[in-house]
Order: C-alpha cells, then sequence, then structure tokens
C-alpha cells in the first residue's frame, strides 16, 4: 500500500538531478499515515527539486490532495486535477473541452 525506504530514496535521488518532473499519482495510500511515507518522501524530493529551479508539473486529483496534505501548492510550478487529461495534453492529443472552446465556427 506504500513504496518503502529503498524506492523512496532512488526516487529522490533521481529526482534531485531532474530538470523536469511530471508527477502524476501518489505512491501509496497517503490518506492513512501508515501508508504516507512514500508520497511524503517523494513531494519533499519534488518540492526541493523545485526550489533549485527544477519544474514540475502535478497531475491529478489525488496527487493535488497529497501536494495540500503535506505541503503548499505554491511550491510546485503547475498544479493540476486532471491527471488522466494533464498526460493526454503533453501527448499531444487534442482534448474535447478545449477543442470546443478553440471551434471558432
Amino acid at each position: 500500500m506504500d513504496i518503502g525506504p529503498k524506492s523512496v530514496a532512488q526516487f529522490q535521488e533521481v529526482i534531485s538531478r531532474a530538470k523536469m518532473i511530471v508527477w502524476n499519482g501518489p505512491m501509496g495510500v497517503f490518506e492513512f499515515d501508515k501508508f504516507a511515507a512514500g508520497s511524503r518522501g517523494v513531494l519533499e524530493a519534488v518540492e526541493a527539486a523545485t526550489k533549485a529551479g527544477c519544474t514540475s508539473i502535478i497531475g491529478g486529483g489525488d496527487t493535488a490532495t497529497c501536494v495540500t496534505k503535506f505541503s503548499k501548492p505554491e511550491m510546485f510550478s503547475h498544479i493540476s486535477t486532471g491527471g488522466g487529461a494533464s498526460l493526454e495534453l503533453l501527448e499531444g492529443k487534442i482534448l474535447p473541452g478545449v477543442a470546443a472552446l478553440s471551434d471558432k465556427s
């Protein structure tokens, strides 16, 4: 229901070298303290990387909730509650809602 300390350390090491991070989905069931360590450890690493100049994109309602539970949203570059939609936008797909708003007819 959570990742272990070795996995957290591996994520933290990679995150510390990143120039851009797209994080979609918590590492465990962070709503329960017993399973929050993985998400919290990754979140702290992403926050530190952002503070050091990395661009951080938080995608998905659960991940956004994790941010508000353990940190402050303004500590990250961008937060979206649309996890799947965020990923599709990054893939270059046309989102139906955006297409409808962009329709000039």
